[in-house]
């Protein structure tokens, strides 16, 4: 066991390639269908929205997908990221537990959004795509993807949710620094954005709405433009899984080997890309690593949500996939941690819990923030409010391992920096922060929510 706090990687060490989980996967992916039809959907629906390279990885079961030059060239500028032992932090825990983080938010951007941003753009300004739509929650998204699309000189434009367009400008302003246009979900340029608007003027948005809205807008420009998403895809956890392969390395430079792996989870791709190259692991050699999931007690989709087919936005224009989800049309409560504010959950990882293979527990707003500020105070960084989850669901294993008396190395993914999330930690520290718990009517009126499938599929 090495006595050093930072783990880090050269250049050389940046990896090659891609992981796939799905060449892996002890359990099939259910298929995709269209929303209209509800068949299984076809190139050339999804070639609207996607340039087809993606569309391909995103139904690839190769185990490794080789990383472009152009991106890995890119992801030099912040890549690998460091492991660091947070080692005053486990000392003021008083555990015997060892606690480490990988810190995405050393990118330029700020968290690991920048893995997939870099990929997505590369991808359609090979195809010739002129500009991207999409949309973002806390605005971790946005800024990685405008930042990519100034790498590769396009346009973007940004739906961002009405509540974090409020909560967080700084946000804002980066992607405007970077190039990009930003509207605040629900707008009045999309139909989708005019209904929610038509039955609630003060709607605060969701992750489904804005969407919606960039779905539109894409599906609408007569190919002119494309769509990119952040999270839950096939393709946008292959791209995050460079966090998990690098951190496999620094282990090993560690001399440790995690007992267990965190992170949090909105749509899924931190924790994707962190827990699926240790998924491999457990499924090819023989490791025995928990991958552990954490989402909000306001949006717990993978704990209390429901495992069936329904809608990935609200105005009903993306495809159907089967996940587990709290419904299309659910809107979450104005939390800050505006990133896991989402209905439904990866396909990938929904169907990897449902088999066993991946755990999941939901933490409330106010003992995140707690976890967070501890954090802070000693060990420096300021977490986002995101990656706050899974700070909280780190300590609680460290204080678990005090409680037995037991040795457990702990590993989660620190996905980004809190530095323009400063108006939630205000609210924290001045009382006015509030828990949120869905309330069981509401989840109990799920499945009546959801989209009819035919019976063959939906079985």
């Amino acid at each position: 066991m090495s006595e050093l706090t930072r783990f880090l990687l050269s250049e050389n060490d940046l990896p090659r390639y891609w992981y796939n989980v799905l060449a892996d996967s002890p359990v099939p992916m259910p298929p995709v269908l269209h929303p209209a039809t509800k068949e299984p959907v076809t190139p050339d629906f999804l070639s609207a929205l996607f340039p087809m390279e993606l569309i391909l990885q995103e139904i690839s079961t190769e185990r490794y997908i080789e990383i472009p030059e152009e991106v890995r060239e890119a992801y030099k500028l912040y890549r690998p990221t460091p492991l660091i032992r947070a080692r005053r932090l486990e000392k003021a825990l008083g555990t015997p537990a060892h606690i480490y983080y990988k810190y995405e938010g050393a990118s330029p951007s700020g968290s690991h959004k920048s893995n997939t941003a870099l990929a997505q753009a590369f991808y359609n300004k090979a195809a010739g795509t002129k500009a991207l739509t999409t949309e973002t929650g806390a605005g971790q998204w946005g800024s990685a993807l405008s930042m990519a699309c100034a790498f590769f000189d396009m346009e973007l434009e940004v739906y961002m949710v009405k509540v974090s367009y409020n909560q967080k400008p700084y946000r804002r302003f980066l992607m405007e620094t970077f190039g990009a246009k930003v509207f605040a979900s629900p707008t009045n340029l999309t139909n989708a954005g005019r209904s929610i608007l038509e039955k609630d003027p003060e709607s605060p948005g969701s992750l489904g709405i804005a969407i919606s809205e960039a779905v539109e807008v894409a599906a609408t420009s007569n190919g002119v433009k494309k769509y990119s998403l952040g999270s839950v895809l096939n393709h946008v956890l292959l791209h995050q899984t460079v966090i998990g392969e690098e951190a496999l390395k620094q282990m090993d430079l560690a001399g440790e080997y995690p007992d267990v792996v965190i992170g949090c989870v909105g749509g899924g791709s931190n924790f994707g890309g962190i827990a699926y190259p240790f998924l491999r692991e457990n499924l090819r050699n023989g490791q025995r690593t928990r991958l552990l999931a954490v989402e909000p007690t306001a949006a717990p989709s993978l704990t209390r949500g429901v495992y069936a087919f329904d809608y990935g936005d609200t105005a009903q224009m993306a495809p159907i996939v089967k996940m587990h989800t709290l419904g299309h049309s659910f809107i979450p409560p104005s939390i800050h941690a505006g990133g896991l504010r989402y209905h439904g959950m990866a396909p990938s990882i929904c169907a990897l819990y449902d088999a066993g293979l991946i755990e999941a527990v939901a933490v409330p707003q106010r003992a995140t923030f707690e976890a967070a500020v501890l954090f802070a105070r000693h060990e420096g960084i300021v977490p986002a409010p995101e990656s706050a989850h899974a700070i909280r669901a780190a300590i609680d294993e460290a204080l678990l391992a005090k409680q037995r008396g037991e040795k457990r190395v702990i590993l989660f993914n620190l996905s980004g920096h809190g530095n323009f999330d400063l108006t939630a930690y205000d609210a924290y520290n001045h009382g006015r922060l509030e828990d949120y718990q869905l309330p069981e009517e509401a989840i109990h009126s799920i499945r009546e929510r959801l989209p009819q499938v035919p019976e063959q599929i939906g079985a």
